[in-house]
């Protein structure tokens, strides 16, 4: 495994990161408990110190498979992300959507980011997790009804208590990072990335590689869509929501494969997945510094751990790039 440095911080993350949004269970069609721990470990094993978890995640499934994962591991040896900022029990802010928890109970999310709403975010968390503080903390998306300044005193203050060692954001754009530094120093921006979805690169990227932040690219895989093992037709379990999603039409499932046979003989040559290779070519884009990628069992968990024990030449970046760029999917 290799180890980045996350911006102007000492933290040093795992390239790969366990991404611990699928194992919660919510929009992903449920979850199996020991299955997910058993994965977590595995990918430990490997190399994998740091893992990416949120409350909302299965309304604290995440984070509780979390805690149950690590409780053996010397707490020093291994880096907590964690989120704030979407409450399902707490009807106040803006309204994402209604949607349903892992046993079918609807439920509302909503996001805020009001300061006595995060102090009890973090203390649930602390508790879910089985530990005493979080290395990073992020504001899971922007919350339009509470001003950027009283966000950020909140997290100032944990940061004060020694609850949270590092402030970050997620999804947030260059004007709202440029609000929020007036405030804090934020570390990190975690945005969604990927071969499919690379709108970061205009702005987002250009501004955290000029100002030291760095940058979390969530979904590198597109949730499963470029594996390569998604087909015309693919049937996707009750309540998983990447059956809406434009990404898994037919047509672009068609698209994407053929694209990624193009590229399957530079992952042939080094004896790596497609999957492995989506996540290598990610590593070496400007500006990323790791990737968050998650596994439901630990055979995926460890497939994408051993992702870094590979490397990719310019020439070949060069060629990916070239047929990537041919790669037109219907929205």
């Amino acid at each position: 495994m290799k180890y980045r440095k996350l911006g102007n911080t000492d933290l040093k993350l795992s390239a790969v990161t366990f991404g611990s949004f699928a194992i919660g269970g919510w929009l992903w069609g449920g979850t199996e408990h020991n299955t997910a721990v058993e994965a977590i470990k595995a990918s430990y094993d490997l190399g994998v110190t740091s893992i990416d978890t949120a409350p909302v995640y299965g309304m604290g499934i995440s984070e509780k498979i979390v805690g149950e994962a690590i409780k053996d591991i010397p707490r020093d040896k291994v880096q907590i992300l964690s989120k704030f900022g979407m409450r399902w029990d707490l009807a106040k802010g803006s309204l994402v959507f209604k949607s349903k928890d892992n046993s079918g109970k609807d439920v509302d999310i909503y996001k805020y980011a009001g300061k006595e709403s995060i102090i009890k975010e973090c203390e649930d968390s602390l508790k879910r997790l089985g530990t005493d503080y979080i290395d990073l903390y992020q504001l899971h998306w922007p919350d339009i009804t509470t001003p950027i300044e009283e966000t950020m005193e909140a997290v100032n203050l944990l940061i004060k208590q020694g609850k949270i060692r590092y402030a970050g954001v997620c999804n947030y754009n260059i004007e709202q990072l440029a609000e929020a530094e007036k405030y804090t120093n934020l570390v990190s921006n975690q945005v969604p990335y990927s071969m499919v979805l690379r709108d970061i690169e205009e702005k987002v990227v250009p501004y955290c590689i000029e100002n030291g932040k760095g940058i979390l690219a969530y979904s590198p895989l597109e949730r499963g869509l470029l594996t390569g093992k998604m087909k015309p037709g693919y049937k996707f379990g009750e309540g998983d929501q990447r059956a809406s999603m434009y990404f898994f039409k037919d047509e672009n499932l068609r698209r994407t494969n053929e694209f990624l046979q193009k590229i399957k003989p530079i992952a042939d040559a080094k004896g790596l997945t497609l999957g492995q290779l989506v996540i290598l070519w990610t590593l070496e884009q400007p500006g990323i510094s790791i990737t968050l990628v998650g596994a439901r069992n630990a055979q995926q968990a460890i497939q994408n751990a051993k992702a870094t024990d590979a490397s990719l030449t310019a020439e070949e970046i060069d060629i990916i790039n070239r047929h990537l760029n041919q790669l037109v999917l219907i929205s």
